[in-house]
């Protein structure tokens, strides 16, 4: 069987890419990080994701009639969150708990640098490379790495380019024994959102997932906005918010107008729930406020 252990956000490009490993047949082992980071619901996606695919995958073991999903049967996702406590506090960047604002805008725009944060996907893939090193290791067999990185990050993160993937894969074979089984699986590095949307598209229909469905449960925002219920008048802790509000996104920071732009051009509605400083919005008030966004960046 093949293995593969994902950096699975909770966002577009990872989600996609854990269709794509599915599709392929592999044995995903996919991981979250909580690095103290504002936008907390990307996790909350993720574990919605990961259980909506599983509950569909056991569907298909258990013989429930779906042609699809009986002609492209994959196997279960294992989800694990690795929690980096204490973190956010030593880092600087609009990204965590504690550091500025978010900026809004196009996501090339210079002041998105802001949104780097330091030696994040170092951070991530070290831990990454030893759980796949220790499950190529167990079965004595290999194992890849799979980032979500992709060509719309090279301009504002450098640690999502093909130079630093290589010379982190460089150092990992250097300091370990017997590295050589684990191989890198990134197949979005040369390709945009909007191609990676397609390539998700066409792998739900491979699985048999409604594509709606998968895509509602993913997080691109960096600025979620919480709503709270009118029957909810009392403040709680965060852990227990979606209890008495909902997380919505918002379509003005610079990765939400990314995610829009590749739906527009998809020429198909976002199933994922967008707000502002007014409250829950349409697609539609969305959709215009980036298109205006990417008219002026022209």
């Amino acid at each position: 069987m093949k293995q593969a252990v994902l950096s699975l956000s909770g966002g577009m490009d990872s989600s996609s890419l854990l269709l794509l490993l599915l599709a392929q047949g592999y044995q995903v082992t996919a991981l979250s990080f909580d690095y103290g980071q504002k936008h907390k619901m990307e996790l909350e996606r993720a574990t919605q994701l990961v259980e909506y695919i599983n509950e569909c995958c056991e569907k298909t073991e258990g013989g429930y009639p779906n042609e699809l999903l009986i002609l492209h049967n994959f196997h279960p996702i294992k989800h694990q969150i690795i929690k980096l406590d204490g973190l956010s506090q030593l880092l600087n960047s609009s990204l965590v708990e504690g550091g500025s604002d978010v900026p809004e805008g196009h996501y090339e725009q210079d002041n998105m640098k802001e949104t780097v944060v330091p030696n994040r996907n170092k951070i991530f893939s070290s831990i990454i490379q030893a759980v796949a090193l220790s499950i190529a290791n167990k079965n004595e067999g290999e194992c890849s790495i799979a980032m979500g990185i992709h060509a719309g990050d090279h301009a504002i993160y450098p640690d999502c380019r093909k130079e630093f993937r290589d010379d982190d894969y460089k150092a990992f074979l250097s300091g370990n024994w017997d590295a050589e089984g684990i191989v890198l699986f990134t197949p979005y590095l040369y390709v945009d959102k909007f191609d990676i949307l397609k390539d998700g598209l066409e792998n739900c229909a491979k699985l048999g997932l409604d594509f709606d469905e998968v895509y509602k449960r993913t997080n691109t925002s960096y600025k979620p906005i919480y709503i709270p219920r009118p029957e909810s008048t009392s403040r709680v802790e965060e852990t227990h918010r979606t209890i008495f509000g909902d997380w919505y996104s918002d379509y003005k920071s610079a990765a939400s107008v990314e995610r829009i732009e590749a739906f527009i051009k998809l020429g198909r509605p976002d199933p994922c729930e967008y707000a502002d400083e007014t409250g829950p919005v349409t697609w539609e008030v969305a959709k215009a406020h980036v298109e205006k966004v990417l008219a002026e960046h022209k």
